[in-house]
C-alpha cells in the first residue's frame, strides 16, 4: 500500500542545477580550479561539502588562504544571488504538488541541500506548506546516493519505505531511494535523458506533467 511521496528539490521541483554549476565553476576560480559544466554535472546530487570535499581531494589548495567552508559558503551566496535573479520553478512542479494533494498519500521533501538553502528556495517560491515532513540533507554524516536521508524522513513519516515512491531527477538520488527500497519516479535532465542508468527506477518521466492516474495506479499495485 502506497502511504507517502518524497520529493527531491533541486532540478526536480526548481531549476536550480544550471545555476549551481554557474555558482561553482565561479566560486573554485578562486582557489584556481577551473570547473567544466561536464565537471559539475558529475557531482550533482551530493551534498555541497561532499562537492567542495570532492574537488579538494583532486586539486588540494592552501586551507590557510580559503577554507573549505569558506568555499561552500560563497557557493551558496552565489547561488542564492543568481536565483534571486533568474530562477524558476520547474516544468511540472506546481502539477505534481497538487496532483498528490488530492490524493491521500502524504507528502514530504527530501533534499541534499542545506538547511539555509532549502528555507531560501520553499520561501521564494512559496511551496512550503505544501509538506509534511522537510528534511535536509545536512543532518545526514552521508548523502545521496547513501539511503540516509530517505530512511530518515520515511521515519518522520511515519512510513515503512516500501509503502513511499520517491521523485528524483538525478542519478545518486534515485540510488539513494532504491537503496532505501522505496519505489522510485525519475525525471533526468533532458542531456542526459537516455543515460541507460536511469532505467533502474519504477517510471522514468520527461516531465513531472506526464504523471498521471495510470502511472499512480502502477505503482500502487507494483510489488
Amino acid at each position: 500500500m502506497l502511504k507517502a511521496v518524497i520529493f527531491d528539490m533541486d532540478g526536480l521541483l526548481v531549476n536550480t542545477e544550471p545555476f549551481w554549476r554557474e555558482a561553482e565553476m565561479k566560486v573554485f576560480k578562486k582557489v584556481d580550479i577551473k570547473l567544466t559544466e561536464e565537471m559539475t554535472a558529475s557531482t550533482i546530487g551530493l551534498k555541497i561539502n561532499e562537492v567542495v570535499e570532492h574537488w579538494h581531494k583532486q586539486f588540494p589548495w592552501d586551507e590557510s588562504k580559503v577554507t573549505k567552508q569558506q568555499i561552500a559558503e560563497d557557493v551558496l551566496n552565489e547561488l542564492e544571488k543568481l536565483i534571486s535573479e533568474k530562477g524558476s520553478k520547474m516544468e511540472g512542479a506546481g502539477y505534481i504538488i497538487d496532483f498528490f494533494e488530492k490524493t491521500s498519500l502524504k507528502i514530504a521533501l527530501a533534499s541534499s541541500s542545506p538547511v539555509r538553502f532549502i528555507k531560501f528556495i520553499t520561501e521564494k517560491f512559496n511551496i512550503q506548506n505544501h509538506f509534511e515532513v522537510i528534511h535536509s540533507g545536512e543532518y545526514e554524516e552521508c548523502g545521496k546516493p547513501d539511503p540516509a536521508i530517505y530512511l530518515t524522513t520515511v521515519k518522520k513519516l511515519n512510513v515503512n519505505p516500501e509503502e513511499c515512491v520517491a521523485f528524483e531527477d538525478s542519478y545518486y538520488g534515485l540510488l539513494a531511494a532504491k537503496r532505501a527500497g522505496m519505489k522510485t519516479v525519475v525525471v533526468p535532465d533532458k542531456s542526459v535523458w537516455n543515460d541507460d542508468k536511469f532505467n533502474i527506477a519504477d517510471i522514468k518521466l520527461k516531465s513531472l506533467n506526464e504523471f498521471n492516474e495510470i502511472y499512480l495506479k502502477k505503482l500502487v499495485e507494483s510489488p
